[in-house]
């Protein structure tokens, strides 16, 4: 018999390490990202910026503890959010997640994340590929994921956000085409 250990956030916060928790179950993230995720993270989320420039409610931010409950904490690559008021960490549902697929985390973001951030109710979710130099954008509608499309070249309007947001994949992915 294999009993499975079960943590809580004030064990979490005395973690060394890049971690995440998701009900109770300590989960290490990747070493450093390869330059691709960095690269694509930082595009996005510079997409995001020059779009929320007059809006006063939303922040776009990377690699932020969101502390869902006392037993699971992620940290989404980029997140934009809406009328937050803690300073520590993030406590509502972000408007909009993005998490850029790697090798080691790939399962954990496309099918655990993928529920969880539905489960939460988080209004879009965006998978990137960065070997495809693709984006998935799910929508939710009536609780539940529709995809959106898959996304190469093309915009998409993120329009249900307090701060409505496009972003230009073409762009995004522009600097990795030819590396």
């Amino acid at each position: 018999m294999c009993a499975v250990e079960y943590y809580t956030y004030d064990e979490y916060v005395t973690w060394e390490g890049n971690w995440e928790m998701i009900e109770g179950v300590p989960l290490a993230m990747a070493p450093a990202p390869m330059i691709s995720h960095q690269v694509l993270a930082g595009n996005i989320l510079f997409e995001f910026k020059k779009n929320i420039q007059s809006c006063k409610n939303c922040l776009v931010f990377g690699e932020a503890d969101w502390k869902i409950n006392d037993d699971t904490v992620v940290k989404p690559d980029v997140v934009l959010i809406c009328n937050e008021t803690n300073d520590a960490y993030m406590t509502k549902a972000p408007e909009i997640i993005v998490e850029v697929i790697s090798k080691s985390t790939a399962k954990r973001d496309e099918k655990t994340k993928f529920k969880l951030y539905q489960d939460e109710q988080v209004k879009y979710y965006v998978i990137v590929y960065p070997s495809d130099l693709k984006a998935k954008v799910y929508k939710l509608v009536e609780g539940v994921y529709v995809k959106q499309g898959d996304f190469l070249n093309e915009s998409y309007d993120f329009d249900e956000s307090l701060c409505p947001v496009s972003v230009d994949f073409g762009a995004v992915f522009e600097a990795m085409r030819d590396v």
